[in-house]
């Protein structure tokens, strides 16, 4: 199949369960619906989808796995719990048992303790997130590589995929650090990275020549067989669009091999999100 591993839905009504959303962005502030999806999807030609949390609820959650439910397209959901609460376990082997269910995302970037992955109180959750094989998206910017590193040393079993390469800052060109941590990160052979959310990163130069160092630096950590491409649908339309990434990230991989190409936009999730549990 070619998946798009990373988009979102949500409705304006549930505003207030979405604390980074404000009419202040009208490019983001109303519904966004498979109906829109889907035409795009139909253009290039993708298969399916992963949908990905955007609210810290359990409500939004359960939303998300009933349009899973009614969406063909929608091949599974990476949802949220509150991984510090001592009924997280019980919580997540609840979430588990839905089989749209696939992998679970704590919004690490929002959180004011940038140790937070590494809080012994987390340590249930993540043996229960290995226990139920669920992926754990890891939400992180550049400075919380480090704790992700060690938490997959303490967690070796977890499957994790780092989504949109831990934000790399591209609009400064300050990359050293990130170049670092995200290869010690990927020297981790359950972990797999995102390429998505690139373009929001940018600023106002989204050319191939700002973004090719990064995707040629994601490629030489992780291979091409770690790599899934997603779209990061609708917040991409702050940076072009669906169209315009696609575009981009097809030109930035036109040197590959067609095999890995075909498992940068779909065969590598497929196998990470779709057949981990068969594996």
């Amino acid at each position: 199949m070619k998946l798009d591993a990373h988009q979102h839905f949500w409705r304006v009504a549930q505003a207030a369960d979405y604390p980074w959303m404000s009419p202040d962005q009208p490019t983001l502030y109303r519904d966004f619906s498979p109906e829109e999806l889907r035409p795009m999807l139909a253009r290039h030609g993708i298969d399916g989808t992963v949908l990905v949390q955007a609210s810290p609820t359990l409500a939004e959650t359960q939303v998300l796995l009933r349009i899973a439910e009614a969406t063909p397209f929608v091949k599974g959901v990476v949802g949220w719990c509150e991984f510090d609460d001592v009924a997280a376990p019980a919580t997540i082997a609840t979430l588990a048992g839905s089989p749209w269910l696939i992998g679970l995302r704590p919004m690490v970037q929002d959180i004011a303790d940038d140790g937070w992955l590494l809080r012994e109180p987390l340590r249930p959750a993540f043996e229960a997130m290995v226990e139920h094989d669920l992926v754990f998206d890891a939400l992180v910017l550049p400075r919380h590589l480090t704790r992700l590193a060690e938490l997959t040393r303490r967690h070796p079993a977890l499957r994790v995929v780092v989504d949109h390469g831990a934000k790399p800052a591209l609009r400064s060109g300050l990359l050293d650090e990130w170049r670092r941590d995200i290869a010690a990160v990927a020297k981790f052979e359950g972990t797999a990275c995102k390429l998505s959310g690139l373009v929001t990163e940018c600023g106002d130069d989204r050319s191939l020549e700002r973004l090719r160092p990064v995707v040629e630096h994601l490629l030489d950590c992780f291979g091409a067989e770690r790599l899934v491409w997603g779209s990061d649908w609708p917040v991409v339309n702050l940076a072009g669009g669906y169209d315009e990434w696609m575009a981009s990230a097809q030109a930035l991989l036109a040197h590959l091999a067609g095999t890995a190409r075909d498992a940068i936009f779909g065969g590598n999730a497929q196998r990470i999100y779709l057949d981990g549990a068969s594996e």
